[in-house]
């Protein structure tokens, strides 16, 4: 495979990929990037699908960005939001980290009091899931209904254990082929084509020649996060709709021990499986995630001013 440089990248000269990996035959719709401030001149970044008014906003998990769901999206072909959070894809850097589920809830609260006509349905997926969790219950006059990918709080370093392997490898790779290498043999199900596509939008060229993830590029932060207690508890207080999506397939990281709790939390959610993905449920199946989506969040009660 030809080398790839740092002038090689258009963001949105990707998405026929997509439609042709998944026998889509949608138009793509009109996508922009967009930045807003949330504390001085730190903004929060993300992809705008759609020019009329979003009617659910998406949010990635840890080490990915906002373009994990651009299949997902075109599927749908409905206005949405997908969102950067803080120290991933185009945002600027979290004080407090990269995984700082507390100050990421207060910075997308922040974006989408500036986004959205709220409340609208939050699709959060791991990292991003368990950000929306805390989001929804300090902020639910923004949040009409809250789904969760793949995440509850009982996931631990354990379960997750072969998704932190990856994101916790070399800080540098010398070339784009070796970041691809690396990506391909913890992604063996996964296309070369879409795993290179996938790179491209998650990784920056340093002006040595050299590669590293958009979210590793940023000064690791000391600061540490308030006590926002146990996110079992918020699930348990969150005064909107609640889904979980599970995925069925290896690589999942919510268990049978999970799901019971989750359901003990809250007897009034509801619970999919999806019996051919694992933990990136949007990745691994997305055509099903966006009928899922379709018919969690229906238009006739979201596309409201």
């Amino acid at each position: 495979m030809p080398s790839v440089g740092v002038n090689d990248y258009n963001e949105f000269a990707y998405f026929h990929e997509n439609l042709a990996e998944w026998g889509l035959t949608s138009p793509i719709p009109p996508v922009r990037r967009f930045f807003v401030a949330v504390d001085g001149l730190r903004q929060v970044s993300g992809l705008r699908w759609g020019e009329e008014s979003p009617e659910l906003v998406l949010v990635h998990g840890g080490a990915q960005n906002a373009h994990t769901f651009d299949t997902v999206a075109l599927a749908m072909q409905r206005p949405l939001l997908a969102l950067d959070l803080p120290g991933h894809g185009h945002s600027d850097a979290s004080p407090n980290g990269s995984a700082a589920i507390a100050s990421h809830a207060s910075d997308l609260a922040m974006a989408l009091g500036q986004l959205i006509t709220p409340p609208r349905p939050l699709v959060g997926m791991s990292l991003g899931g368990l950000t929306s969790i805390v989001l929804s219950a300090q902020r639910p006059d923004l949040v009409s209904s809250l789904i969760l990918i793949d995440i509850t709080p009982g996931v631990d370093a354990k379960k997750a254990g072969h998704i932190t392997e990856f994101v916790n490898g070399p800080k540098t790779f010398n070339d784009f082929d070796a970041l691809l290498d690396r990506t391909i043999r913890f992604n063996p199900t996964r296309s070369v084509s879409s795993l290179r596509r996938g790179i491209l939008h998650n990784a920056i060229q340093r002006p040595d020649g050299s590669w590293v993830w958009r979210h590793q590029q940023h000064p690791v932060a000391e600061t540490s996060q308030p006590d926002f207690g146990d996110l079992w508890d918020l699930i348990g207080s969150i005064p909107v709709p609640l889904t979980l999506i599970r995925g069925m397939a290896p690589g999942s990281v919510v268990d049978d021990d999970d799901e019971a709790e989750f359901a003990r939390r809250r007897p009034d959610a509801t619970i999919v499986h999806v019996a051919n993905a694992g933990h990136s449920i949007q990745g691994d199946a997305p055509l099903e995630l966006a009928a899922l989506l379709g018919r969690l969040c229906p238009r006739d009660a979201e596309a409201r001013e």
